[in-house]
């Protein structure tokens, strides 16, 4: 705990000597203020002299942020104590410290090499290690189709792969309907859990639903080159071939499936994918230090059908995408990136 204590320190200290070598003031805002609607539910605090009357604790310093700008401060920062009434998660509680950069007049080029000069110097002050810089970039699509996540954990493999056109006439209905109402059928191959008990496997179906499924077809691949599966009998010797090619599928392997509209198949495989990681006991060496870019600008809600803002409604469209506004919305990118380092945005 005490050289978790030392690293805080230098890691603070580090930013702080950087962000200031490039330009920018760190500037204190109020702690409490007025309750504003953001992602969280807000902590307040009753007012001794304003009875009835209660501030809210910043979920963010947003607001004060914009303000700044406004009023010309270029270039901004903040390692900002941050406020949210919600459930714990395991990168998460109640209270935590933010590095909170702002800066006017700038390109996401400029962010990227602000960001990682800042990493690379973090981490070289306060942990003796030299990162390699530039990070790699990856589209918000690739990620999903790739990993099923916009936040990729991808120091093991475990890839998804699209096998729609292998099952498009297949005499599996769930599979052949899926796609002709102009969904996807995805894969993954979990290598080595093809041995786990039939038992072990069916209870997998539970932890699908976490993620958004019905039910959760698969195939085990046996050591002995036998096969088991309540599903195989539906596809032919050429569909399981192809099957086997595509998923590099070798005897003790277990290949599940998500079948649906894309971005559903997607997240569904991308938390089986960590699943399966975390069951094997897959081993992550290292760090990987990753840049997703050209977020969607929009996504449909199905509940209030309307587009709602992927990140924030104030987000920078392309600008050579505007005319998609009218013709598809859902096909508009934006200049959002996530930094994310070993599946944590």
């Amino acid at each position: 705990m005490a050289r978790n204590m030392q690293i805080r320190h230098r890691v603070t200290k580090a930013t702080r000597d950087y962000l200031d070598e490039h330009g920018f003031l760190e500037i204190e805002t109020p702690i409490l203020s007025k309750s504003t609607p953001e992602g969280a539910r807000d902590f307040l605090v009753p007012s001794r002299l304003a009875p009835g009357k209660f501030y809210a604790l910043p979920q963010a310093p947003q607001q004060y942020k914009q303000l700044l700008m406004v009023a010309g401060m270029e270039r901004y920062f903040q390692i900002a104590r941050c406020f949210r009434d919600e459930d714990l998660r395991a990168d998460r509680q109640p209270e935590f410290t933010q590095v909170d950069i702002e800066a006017s007049f700038i390109t996401p080029e400029d962010i990227y090499n602000l960001v990682e000069g800042l990493l690379k110097r973090v981490y070289k002050e306060s942990l003796g290690v030299d990162i390699p810089t530039p990070f790699p970039r990856m589209t918000w699509k690739e990620a999903m189709d790739q990993y099923g996540s916009d936040k990729p954990e991808r120091r093991f493999g475990m890839k998804l792969t699209d096998v729609s056109s292998i099952f498009e006439n297949s005499g599996f209905k769930v599979f052949a309907s899926a796609v002709s109402n102009g969904g996807v059928v995805k894969a993954i191959n979990a290598k080595g859990a093809g041995a786990w008990a039939r038992a072990k496997i069916d209870k997998l179906a539970g932890v699908a639903s976490t993620f958004g499924a019905k039910g959760l077809a698969w195939i085990a691949f046996r050591e002995d080159g036998s096969m088991n599966s309540p599903i195989v009998k539906f596809f032919t010797d050429e569909e399981m071939a192809e099957l086997r090619r595509r998923c590099d599928v070798e005897p003790g392997d277990l290949v599940m499936f998500a079948a649906g509209p894309r971005l559903e198949a997607n997240e569904i495989l991308g938390g089986m994918r960590c699943h399966m990681a975390d069951a094997l006991e897959l081993p992550r060496e290292g760090h990987d230090f990753l840049w997703v870019v050209n977020f969607p600008l929009f996504h449909w809600d199905e509940e209030g059908k309307r587009y709602e803002a992927e990140h924030q409604p104030f987000t920078l469209p392309h600008i050579d995408e505007l005319h998609l506004l009218d013709e598809d919305p859902l096909k508009m990118g934006s200049c959002t990136y996530d930094f994310v380092m070993d599946g944590f945005e």
